[in-house]
């Protein structure tokens, strides 16, 4: 499936020659702020979807359309023929990006380079995916393997609330045999991966009610019960006192065996000191800020809390199962309300096929050591959608990201030697794809 020869030498040629074209185009990318969550940003995430489609023109890609389903946001799709009888392979990735947030030490959507790194919101996660598929497919010039659709999603950092109807609607454009989504992430800089596995997710969000109305705390405090102590006192109730998920009816799931030793996680976690390893999710409440807050009881109190969902598990019963726990354990009384919520199913990659060897070679020839399998805690929301509009499609998930990229954190970073090497990668998959029938 690999070579060594000539046609391996060229294709390093051609992804370095390609390379300050992607990084530019990824540049540009990143300057637009196009967080989907923000309904104040919609003409950024349109911009940015514009700006796709432009550079996927210069990368070769004749058939070009910004496309959405309804009221979804704006999809790329992009499509090149390939010669007579080869496979039709759709390269996936996304154009929306996270909220900023707070911390960063340089301005989120002003592309910095500081030591190895390119800084900045989405210069990973995941418009470096895009900036893969693009340089991947430019450094074949006109002698591309395969048929090429390249599908650029514009709110896979929502949910991807509309990617079935998307689907659904634009079956014809997007049916592939090989499925690559740039997405993931590596087990480090040096070491590649496929991911094998994603965790399935959902947000619920618990409202606690005690107080018809707020009240002064040193008149009525002790006795009357506070909503945010007795919503604290809930979600404790989540774990138990080593960190396990105390949610009864939630399955447990296995992955692809690392060698990864505790050092390494709390080194590549950023873990204080002292702080112990548990099984525990994220939680973000809705409670008065500290600098405003009030000597009050307070009536009511939200949270949202973060499921991420075992492989293997159904993700709607692991939402049912954790709205059931939320419901009967609220102390004194309280009355606890749960909001329904989306879910995204996990998924499990069909290993041992003729493109996941591809692509395993792909990757041990760029990176020059052999790629391990991994489960990722992420959910993408088009992997099981896809998945189930064209089941016979083997699907592959790569990535540019490692573990010190703070995706969705304060300075996302790109590692540019590992980009490269993904790019270099994701153009000799192709050629490798190319005997695949």
């Amino acid at each position: 499936m690999t070579s060594a020869g000539p046609l391996s030498t060229d294709l390093t040629a051609a992804v370095r020659q390609v390379l300050p074209w992607a990084r530019s185009g990824l540049e540009r990318l990143v300057r637009i702020p196009s967080v989907s969550a923000d309904p104040a940003a919609a003409a950024h995430v349109r911009s940015s979807a514009t700006e796709v489609a432009a550079l996927l023109r210069e990368a070769g890609v004749p058939e070009v359309d910004v496309l959405a389903a309804d009221d979804g946001q704006p999809a790329v799709v992009g499509r090149r023929p390939g010669p007579p009888g080869a496979p039709t392979v759709l390269l996936y990735a996304h154009h929306d990006v996270q909220p900023a947030g707070a911390g960063w030490d340089s301005d989120p959507f002003e592309p910095v380079l500081r030591g190895e790194r390119l800084y900045g919101r989405g210069a990973a996660d995941d418009k470096a995916g895009v900036a893969v598929h693009l340089a991947a497919v430019r450094a074949h010039g006109s002698e591309l393997p395969v048929g090429v659709t390249v599908l650029v999603e514009g709110e896979e950092e929502i949910g991807s609330p509309t990617i079935s109807r998307f689907l659904a609607r634009y079956a014809d454009r997007v049916r592939a045999d090989v499925v690559v989504l740039a997405d993931s992430e590596n087990l480090t800089v040096d070491v590649p991966a496929l991911t094998t596995s994603l965790r399935g997710g959902a947000n619920l969000v618990v409202e606690v009610r005690t107080l018809r109305h707020g009240v002064h705390s040193g008149m009525y405090g002790g006795a009357v019960p506070d909503a945010l102590t007795a919503l604290c006192r809930l979600l404790a109730t989540l774990h138990d006192e080593r960190g396990d998920v105390a949610v009864a009816g939630l399955a447990r799931g296995g992955a692809a065996p690392v060698d990864l030793s505790e050092e390494q996680l709390r080194a590549d976690s950023g873990l204080l000191d002292g702080v112990a390893l548990t099984g525990t999710g994220s939680l973000a409440t809705d409670a008065p800020a500290v600098d405003a807050a009030a000597n009050m009881l307070v009536p009511a109190a939200r949270a949202k809390v973060s499921l991420r969902g075992a492989p293997g598990d159904d993700a709607a019963r692991a939402c049912a199962a954790l709205a059931a726990h939320l419901e009967t354990h609220a102390p004194w009384g309280a009355r606890v309300t749960v909001a329904p919520a989306r879910t995204i199913a996990p998924f499990s990659v069909r290993t041992g096929g003729a493109a996941y060897r591809a692509a395993h070679a792909a990757l041990a020839e760029a990176w020059r050591r052999p790629a391990v399998d991994i489960g990722v805690g992420g959910s993408i929301a088009f992997v099981t959608a896809y998945a189930q509009l064209v089941p016979d499609a083997e699907i592959l998930i790569t990535g540019v990201e490692d573990p010190d990229t703070r995706a969705h954190g304060a300075n996302e970073g790109l590692h540019l030697a590992l980009f490269e090497r993904a790019c270099l990668a994701e153009a000799l998959l192709l050629r490798n794809l190319a005997a695949v029938r």
